[in-house]
């Protein structure tokens, strides 16, 4: 899959400097962070819209969904190829993998739930309705240590029949729980416009959410976890004025939000400089940016030593090595 044409290696060529002009140095600070002789890479290429990487250290391998493509793709380290892990996939978005190592993937249309994939394949149904209302198109999902499975649900893919299935919207944008101890499905969060990207602090005793379709710019909103999961006080921890949008974020081990960056469609933004992922630091001020001739949806942290930054990035997956570690480890 990744025997790349002249059309999909057209416009990128991995860089022969050290340090990476696309690891961009916004302030002082992001120097901790960037590997000097380490470069950004394409992995593979060719998808149509890639989302939702995570990382399987046990086997050495990424999925992430092309979700227009309806399935998921397997990218493996050992080969270095990529290959269709799940056909049919039903416009699989966000993943991520519970306690116990199994997949958990938030299924965007036509059956419009969390799904787990057991150790053996089979695939079960964690939550699809809330107070008897189907789910809209859940976006992004994030395992917490003790078992409970957070997940935002805006209603982007029943818009359309390229990244979804054209549907009626049965419930508001939200934020949604599922209960380590018997499933039960809490609405957590109600009153955000287009919830999307969302992680822990490393302590999770905060909640990260991205919304995403905030007027007059795009927000990251920053939630106090209560022992007993519901959510305290809130506070705005990062607003993007200006051109640029996120999408998914991660935090890593010192608390910084690495987010998937792009244009948000403004008709004077420059999307070449703007896509990628951008560093924001514990108080919510940008740090550094990644550059990538994609804009970059969602990324996670993976490889032996959970330093190594995946970049689901419109039609192709990239990674680079960073000197710091993921916040969740799977």
């Amino acid at each position: 899959m990744n025997d790349l044409s002249a059309e999909a290696r057209t416009g990128w060529a991995p860089t022969l400097r050290y340090p990476d002009p696309a690891v961009v140095v916004l302030d002082p600070s992001f120097l901790k962070y960037r590997l000097f002789a380490a470069s950004v890479e394409r992995l593979a290429t060719g998808f149509r819209w890639m989302e939702g990487p995570v990382w399987f250290g046990d086997g050495r391998y990424l999925l992430a969904s092309d979700v227009a493509s309806n399935r998921i793709i397997r990218w493996d380290e050992v080969t270095g190829t990529a290959s269709v892990f799940r056909e049919s996939s039903n416009y699989a978005n966000g993943n991520t993998r519970d306690c116990m190592g199994r997949l958990v993937t938030c299924e965007a249309a036509v059956t419009r739930r969390i799904s787990r994939t057991e150790h053996d394949g089979r695939i079960v149904t964690l939550a699809d309705r809330f107070e008897g209302k189907r789910l809209n198109s859940p976006n992004d999902i994030v395992c917490q240590s003790n078992g409970a499975i957070w997940f935002t649900d805006p209603p982007f893919q029943l818009g359309n029949n390229y990244e979804g299935r054209i549907a009626a919207q049965e419930l508001p944008h939200a934020v949604y729980r599922i209960d380590p101890q018997g499933g039960a499905l809490q609405r957590v969060i109600d009153d955000l416009t287009g919830p999307n990207g969302l992680c822990f602090s490393p302590d999770e005793r905060t909640l990260y959410v991205v919304e995403s379709r905030a007027e007059p710019s795009r927000r990251v909103w920053a939630y106090t976890v209560m022992d007993d999961g519901t959510l305290g006080g809130r506070r705005l921890h990062i607003d993007a004025q200006g051109p640029g949008a996120f999408d998914g974020i991660k935090c890593d081990e010192d608390g910084n939000i690495w987010a998937g960056w792009g244009s948000n469609g403004s008709a004077d933004a420059d999307a070449e400089a703007l896509d990628g992922v951008m560093v924001f630091n514990p108080e919510g001020r940008a740090i550094g940016h990644v550059r990538l001739p994609e804009r970059c949806a969602n990324l996670c942290f993976g490889g032996a030593d959970n330093n190594r930054l995946f970049m689901a990035s419109s039609h192709s997956i990239y990674a680079l090595y960073v000197n710091t570690r993921g916040a969740e480890r799977r």
